[in-house]
């Protein structure tokens, strides 16, 4: 397999030098939803991220989706706009805002019922799943939005698209957190081309017909271009650290199985 690495990462690199790069088809995401933290201030949605969800609701709104919140539940509280109607001197009515309301909303982890859109991804059929799990890495669906389509932090890997290389590129941070130690904080250039690369190598490795090509060449230009780089050289940067990835996925070169050769 070792040599299907190197294969697949110079068939790549290739492609990138030619210049005859595929335009970036837009990943098959989920629609856009109309969950109610989408409209939520800032400081709403980091009280929402602080107690560990990605969708809450009001009671009511819960169950005008078809869910219910599960008893002992324990809400938490995030702050609404209280307006005072004054009139103008003209005549006309107004509103100024005199202060804030706390509205308890439940997390989407406390409720059960019918399943939402967004929670229909079928993630336990994707490739290299049984991995993230033998890692202990937490995989879900959460709501689509535009600000990123998946995230990897800790031991959870989140995905806002029903995409096996979005999947693949978070999942290759952990790989190369397992082989560096550590990984920097932040979108660090390298640790992204790293990642990107390592995503669409798998994509081709495990024989995936969708064209990721584009997408990938894209991505790595503009993480490249944050180094000075062309997409090419930044590859060819972290070629090293990429091989690596690819190996710890695909659970080549196991230390044990060294050791067991040696011994024998």
């Amino acid at each position: 397999m070792t040599s299907k690495i190197n294969e697949t990462l110079n068939g790549i690199l290739q492609i990138f030098k030619s210049g005859q790069i595929p335009e970036a088809v837009s990943y098959a995401a989920f629609p856009s939803f109309d969950i109610p933290s989408e409209q939520w201030s800032f400081l709403n949605r980091i009280i929402m991220w602080m107690n560990g969800t990605y969708d809450a609701r009001g009671f009511r709104q819960w169950l005008k989706v078809g869910r219910r919140v599960k008893k002992g539940a324990r809400a938490f509280h995030i702050f609404a706009p209280r307006f005072q109607k004054e009139k103008k001197e003209d005549g006309e009515e107004d509103y100024s805002l005199i202060g804030f309301l706390q509205v308890p909303v439940f997390c989407y982890e406390d409720t059960e019922g019918e399943p939402l859109n967004y929670t229909k991804t079928v993630i336990n059929s994707f490739h290299l799943i049984d991995r993230a799990k033998e890692w202990g890495l937490n995989v879900q669906a959460v709501s689509g939005n535009e600000k990123y389509w998946g995230s990897y932090g800790g031991n959870s890997i989140k995905l806002a698209t029903p995409e096996e290389a979005v999947f693949f590129h978070e999942l290759s941070h952990h790989a190369h957190k397992l082989v560096s130690g550590e990984l920097k904080k932040g979108q660090d250039w390298k640790q992204e081309v790293v990642a990107e690369l390592s995503a669409e190598a798998l994509t081709r490795i495990l024989g995936l017909t969708r064209e990721t090509t584009g997408n990938s060449y894209k991505y790595i230009e503009s993480y490249a271009a944050q180094a000075g780089l062309s997409p090419v050289a930044a590859c060819l940067e972290v070629l090293s650290d990429t091989e690596k990835v690819l190996k710890m996925i695909l659970q080549e070169d196991k230390p044990e199985e060294k050791t067991a050769a040696e011994n024998a």
